[in-house]
């Protein structure tokens, strides 16, 4: 399972969501969606303007951690 810790960059960053989307060209409502986990994907290319906004990499917002689905066989 892929965790998303951009609440955790942000705090870090003393940034607020509204600066980020401000910052990244993403609405509010996204971001705040990403935030909370909510997506099923996330282009490159929002990943990559994220990351310049808060000077950070991929890893340090996004995280996979075990899942207790994890070995069993998922439904495409």
């Amino acid at each position: 399972m892929i965790v998303v810790n951009l609440d955790v960059m942000l705090a870090k960053r003393k940034m607020r969501v509204t600066e980020l989307s401000e910052k990244v060209g993403i609405s509010m409502t996204n971001l705040s969606l990403l935030k909370n986990g909510k997506v099923k994907g996330l282009r490159f290319e929002t990943l990559d303007k994220i990351c310049a906004a808060l000077g950070c990499q991929p890893g340090d917002i996004l995280v996979r951690t075990e899942d207790e689905r994890d070995g069993e066989e998922q439904a495409p």
